[in-house]
């Protein structure tokens, strides 16, 4: 633990555990700020950048917030902030560098429980609704999470996951809109609260990822990154306005939803549209009714919405934004012929924040993901880490304002190589300097956006007691992108039926996040393997 003196009189201890355990300097990747868009000041706090400068501007009633049920403005959002903070700090002994894990929809107090969070100088570790107490507990100890804010709807996941010596001490039950049983705490609590003077380079966020082995990778962001990404892919490429109001579906616990639907607009004084429940149609819906002008989603989600343009106006839309995995050539084309819009492409990763390289309006090459956002740089290099000539197919390395951190981790020195973060997708990149996705290069299954780790739907598959081996494997899927493919080795007096290729997928959807269900079971007498008992998942794959 460490002191840090706020005030000439003031000096408060903070947990110092994510600056212990990030990785050794030489191990980072090398970090380029020299664009003037990613100059910063030695003190930064987040929250008073997205939020207080346009109080401080006289633009508090601008609206902030959109849902289906309410709007809130800069200024009704800077008093929920102030008194959240109270409440983290005063009543649940929140301290800066503490972890605090956020579980809830994408709602406004999500969005205020960041900005708590992140104005108390506390580290905030957002949690996806749809994860089971297994996978939250995983997470509460990789981060040694003390406390949380939680919708009281999701409460029950979490106390599964609050298991006897669980670092986890105290958690606060918000609801979608009253602040459930913190309202009452926070309504007797003044509604400002002196942002703590946070370093640029003080943690300020833990994503979780995970890689093909299924254990969690917990990645730290700065203070400054929070803005640096906005700063990049949002206002060199997306350009929007004030008076532009974005929507979208991706959860606002993914980096690619806080920054789509939370960073972004704050950073230029615009509104988002929260939707708790954001299936294609359901979208559709919101942007006929409330008007948006720019959306975030899936190419899956694009795909769907195509049947139903002729049931809804979309015309408000004037940016439409894809990320999460690879925009497919005839989605983009059917989308802009329907439209008139063309979609924008981009790749990310949690370990660099967002999105690195896109192209945006007339900059658009139809099929190509993109250039290298302003600020990074990127290339493809082979197998040795040489750099490839153009056209040539490779490994994708890129650098630049933000980059991988993984909390003590080994896996960092496979993730970053001589400055280079190597981001486990095959590009080729052409003589105009644009990138164009081939495929990933690990395991990993990505599936209507979402990462899915295979051997863990494989561990949960193992719990039930007719599963003797399994495999896990993306399949090709022309809606989805890929599917999660098990195939599976039953135990002696079961039989592979349609009813308990049904029963399995119930059990693996009860054991982890639905989403990573396998949608295609395979029973088999064997799976391939090596001579030393190693499952060849290569020769699962190319039976596809």
């Amino acid at each position: 633990m460490t002191e840090r003196t706020a005030s000439a009189s003031d000096a408060i201890t903070i947990d110092s555990f994510a600056l212990d355990n990030l990785p050794p300097p030489e191990e980072w990747p090398d970090l380029d700020l020299s664009h003037p868009a990613y100059h910063y000041p030695e003190m930064l706090n987040a929250a008073e950048v997205f939020v207080d400068r346009w109080i401080a501007a006289g633009q508090g009633d601008r609206r902030a917030i959109v849902t289906p049920d309410d709007t809130w403005s800069y200024a009704n959002l800077s008093d929920c902030v102030a008194k959240l903070a109270h409440v983290l700090v005063d009543d649940l002994g929140v301290r800066p560098g503490n972890r605090v894990l956020l579980r809830a929809a994408n709602t406004p107090m999500m969005v205020a429980s960041y900005l708590a969070v992140l104005r108390i100088g506390a580290i905030a570790v957002g949690t996806m609704p749809l994860l089971r107490g297994r996978e939250l507990r995983v997470i509460i100890e990789r981060a040694e999470i003390s406390h949380a804010l939680c919708d009281a709807r999701l409460a029950e996941a979490l106390n599964e996951a609050r298991a006897d010596g669980s670092p986890l001490r105290s958690v606060g039950l918000i609801g979608a809109r009253d602040g459930g049983a913190l309202a009452e705490a926070m309504a007797s609590k003044p509604a400002e609260f002196q942002a703590f003077p946070t370093r640029a380079d003080d943690v300020a966020l833990i994503a979780f990822t995970s890689g093909t082995t299924g254990q969690p990778k917990a990645t730290a962001h700065f203070q400054r990154d929070l803005l640096a990404i906005c700063d990049g892919f949002s206002n060199q490429v997306l350009k929007p306005t004030p008076d532009d109001l974005f929507t979208g579906s991706p959860p606002l616990a993914f980096t690619f939803g806080l920054g789509g639907l939370a960073l972004f607009p704050f950073r230029v004084g615009a509104a988002t549209l929260l939707l708790e429940q954001a299936a294609p149609k359901l979208l559709m819906e919101a942007i006929d009714r409330h008007r948006p002008t720019i959306v975030f989603t899936a190419p899956t989600a694009y795909r769907a919405m195509l049947a139903m343009l002729g049931d809804y106006d979309i015309s408000s839309l004037r940016a439409c934004v894809s990320a999460g995995e690879h925009l497919p050539l005839p989605t983009y084309e059917a989308f802009e012929a329907a439209t008139g819009i063309k979609i924008i492409n981009g790749i990310g990763a949690t370990e660099m924040l967002h999105i690195f390289i896109s192209s945006a309006y007339d900059g658009i090459r139809p099929g190509a993901t993109g250039r290298v956002v302003p600020g990074y740089q990127a290339k493809v290099i082979g197998e040795d880490g040489e750099d490839l000539p153009v056209g040539e197919v490779g490994r994708l390395a890129v650098k630049g304002p933000t980059g991988c951190r993984y909390l003590s981790d080994a896996r960092q020195r496979n993730y970053v190589r001589d400055g280079w973060n190597i981001t486990g997708d095959t590009f080729s990149q052409d003589a105009d300097g644009y990138f164009w996705y081939q495929a990933r290069n690990d395991d990993m299954i990505i599936s209507s956006g979402y990462n899915i780790a295979g051997p863990e739907v494989e561990a949960a598959l193992l719990d039930h007691d007719a599963v003797q081996e399994c495999a896990v494997v993306g399949a090709p899927d022309p809606e989805r992108g890929a599917i999660v493919e098990a195939h599976v080795v039953l135990k002696n007096g079961w039989e592979g039926t349609d009813a308990l290729a049904e029963t399995l997928q119930a059990h693996v959807k009860a054991t982890i996040a639905p989403f990573k269900y396998p949608r295609r079971i395979v029973f088999t007498s064997a799976l391939p393997k090596t001579e030393t008992g190693k499952i060849q998942r290569f020769r699962l794959k190319e039976a596809n």
